[in-house]
């Protein structure tokens, strides 16, 4: 069997690569994150595996590389990994998608859990030393839109509807007759998204970044929510306009938000969401598991497996629609 070359776009030294040495037999494996790196063996590449690269990097070194036929992103969003001559080309992207989608779903369930029962409240309360019951929301019967029904949010939808929630999705195209997914009650096209949102005391947000979700939810969106509506974003910042939100948080117009990403990260440290009380922030780091580096250099081997092997790749993604 032929011994492939396959450019990993990492700091040489990050020590979970290391899992790679055991398909070291099987093909020539070139880490580095500059240009040079790559210069001797460009012309023997046939695939890239982008862990931590930038884009300038990829496109730099994807274009050094002729025989190139096959790009992996360690993430699922591609923000560093797409660009037009890679979207003109016949390469296969894919991307890490399935690596991450149970921890975001946690994470959610904690975030509704964390407004329904007013933690925030009871740490406050216990670190003054009061004793003063309030009452809390029983989330039965409570309805929660997903934006982006994919992977994560498919991942949301199994871990929320044992709780008894009435599940609402927004898709780009609905499912054909005879295919509705059994853990949702209705899907919505994003021309009816403004309907689906005023019904949602939970709204979360799972859509990829691309030309088309950019700024999706915005000041018509939150004027359509209800006032004791949560937005929880574990897709990407900019899929929501940051500085609508900041206006419906800061007013009261819906009760509170739980956001994992930012329209610029680090979050800086004089940002308004650092002061609001209706926020729960995480640094990006919903899905960093004690083994989320591992289980996405793993899935990485297991696509150099079918790759190598002629079988079809997991996680395809549609280039010219970016996801």
């Amino acid at each position: 069997m032929r011994n492939d070359t396959i450019l990993v776009l990492a700091d040489p030294h990050e020590p979970v690569l290391a899992l790679l040495e055991e398909v070291r037999g099987e093909a020539e494996i070139v880490v580095g994150n500059a240009v040079e790196s790559f210069e001797s063996c460009a012309n023997s590449a046939i695939g890239i595996f982008n862990w931590s690269g930038s884009l300038p990097l990829l496109r730099k070194v994807f274009g050094m590389c002729p025989n190139l036929r096959w790009v992996h992103s360690r993430s699922v969003g591609l923000e560093r990994s797409l660009f037009p001559e890679l979207v003109e080309s016949p390469v296969v992207l894919t991307n890490g998608v399935g690596v991450f989608s149970g921890p975001l779903g946690e994470f959610v369930l904690a975030a509704i859990l964390y407004f329904a029962k007013d933690l925030r409240r009871m740490i406050r309360n216990q670190v003054a030393g009061v004793w003063k019951p309030f009452d809390v929301v029983s989330v039965a019967g409570q309805t929660l839109g997903i934006v982006g029904y994919g992977d994560i949010g498919r991942a949301v939808a199994a871990r929320v509807h044992p709780l008894g929630m009435t599940i609402h999705a927004l898709r780009r195209h609905a499912a054909p007759p005879g295919q509705q997914d059994k853990l949702i009650d209705r899907i919505y096209t994003p021309d009816h998204r403004l309907e689906m949102l005023s019904l949602c005391d939970y709204v979360v947000v799972a859509a990829p970044l691309t030309e088309e979700t950019r700024g999706m939810i915005s000041e018509r969106e939150f004027a359509a929510m209800k006032a004791n509506t949560v937005v929880i974003n574990v897709g990407r910042g900019p899929v929501i306009d940051e500085d609508a939100m900041i206006r419906a948080l800061s007013t009261r117009r819906i009760k509170g938000a739980a956001l994992d990403v930012f329209d610029e990260e680090p979050l800086p440290s004089d940002h308004p969401f650092y002061k609001l009380e209706n926020v729960l922030l995480s640094p990006h780091c919903a899905d960093h598991t004690s083994d989320w580096l591992e289980n996405a250099v793993y899935l990485f081997i297991d696509q150099l497996e079918r790759f190598r092997g002629g079988k079809p790749l997991l996680n395809v993604v549609r280039k010219e629609l970016g996801y």
